[in-house]
């Protein structure tokens, strides 16, 4: 991931801190060491950020590894200074598969709360409900009102945020996704509205969060919108049949005059008649940069490449693509490979049909 360390790796899932937050922390630690000019002001304001997000790491865990239990893998968590994302691979096609994934990471706050709460009750270090501050009292008492805020928060019906994406499913089981998810997203932008005007009033972090909000919910409304229109599209109707292969035992020069003599980028890799991996355009790059032009192209190719039946629907073939983070995906028939497709492909098709319905509308 671009501007990001990659800070550990848990139950199979690569965690990420994003750049940024680097500077989050250093702006804290300055911020405290003008308020109070003393090591533990910082190191305590520091802390309690740290604690914060590890807590916000929590609660993106409760998303990813419910959504394992439906069997749909996240392929990553990132944090960044406005909170974490989980990299779940696809929304589950049953809305109330949808909700209960949507609802762990709010639980998992809660439940830090909760426990929280039942730690300082143990020691007599709760004071009274309303003495409770966020800014000040002990460090656990501050992390246990952020919890509870963040559950609160999340749960907002402002899509693609936790409560967003209930209010999504709960709408998917009385209408069509498509629409559901235009609904929610449209609720969603209203409310970026209102907050971007609350922000400019009283916090521009609002601001930041509405445009976060707004950005997101145009994302998945559009990639709703794709999906519905390839949805029953075979894959056979978008392949390209007529393209090249690479040996595995192929030196990279042969990579590099496919390149220039056709206009193809991307090159599924065989060994006899069996398809191995796939050789990206910078794949050859790299490693033309690194082992020159006779280089074999089964060293530097990319193994696990997707592969999916002529009749499976396009819908499904962009979830593998994304899934994989791969530009190419093998097309079979019978297990014989009978054409390849990329995003490039999918993406003519797409104008193609939208200027199909363009015409239509038109004609009307």
């Amino acid at each position: 991931m671009k501007w990001s360390l990659k800070i550990a790796t848990v139950a199979g899932i690569d965690v990420f801190l994003h750049l940024t937050f680097l500077i989050l922390l250093a702006w804290i630690g300055l911020a405290y060491w003008q308020m109070a000019g003393t090591v533990d002001a910082v190191v305590s304001g520091v802390g309690f950020i740290l604690a914060l997000f590890f807590c916000v790491l929590l609660h993106e865990f409760g998303h990813a590894l419910t959504a394992r239990k439906f069997g749909i893998r996240t392929r990553s968590i990132i944090l960044l200074p406005i909170g974490g994302i989980a990299a779940i691979e696809k929304t589950p096609e049953n809305p109330r598969e949808e909700i209960i994934i949507a609802l762990a990471g709010p639980a998992v706050s809660f439940a830090i709360a909760l426990l929280l709460w039942v730690l300082l009750m143990s020691v007599n270090g709760l004071v009274p409900l309303k003495e409770l501050s966020v800014s000040g009292g002990s460090f656990l008492q501050r992390l246990m009102i952020i919890n509870v805020l963040l559950a609160v928060f999340n749960l907002l019906p402002a899509f693609p945020m936790d409560g967003g994406r209930v209010f999504r499913a709960l709408l998917a089981l009385l209408m069509n996704p498509l629409k559901a998810t235009r609904i929610a997203a449209g609720v969603a932008q209203a409310m970026a509205v209102v907050l971007a005007l609350l922000g400019m009033r009283y916090n521009l972090f609002l601001v930041v969060i509405a445009l976060f909000i707004w950005v997101g919910a145009a994302s998945e409304a559009g990639m709703a919108s794709v999906k519905s229109v390839l949805s029953g599209i075979p894959a056979g109707k978008a392949m390209l049949t007529d393209f090249q292969v690479l040996q595995a035992d192929e030196s990279l020069a042969r990579a590099v005059e496919l390149t220039l003599s056709t206009s193809q980028k991307d090159f599924p890799v065989v060994s006899g008649d069996r398809v191995i991996g796939a050789l990206r355009q910078s794949d050859l790059l790299r490693g033309l940069h690194d082992h020159g032009k006779q280089c074999r192209v089964d060293q530097v190719m990319q193994h696990d490449i997707p592969e999916v039946e002529l009749s499976e629907t396009l819908d499904h073939v962009l979830e593998n693509i994304q899934i994989k983070d791969s530009g190419l995906l093998i097309v079979t028939d019978q297990g014989r490979i009978a054409g390849i497709i990329d995003i490039d492909n999918i993406m003519e098709l797409l104008k193609i049909q939208k200027a199909v319905r363009d015409h239509d509308e038109h004609k009307w």
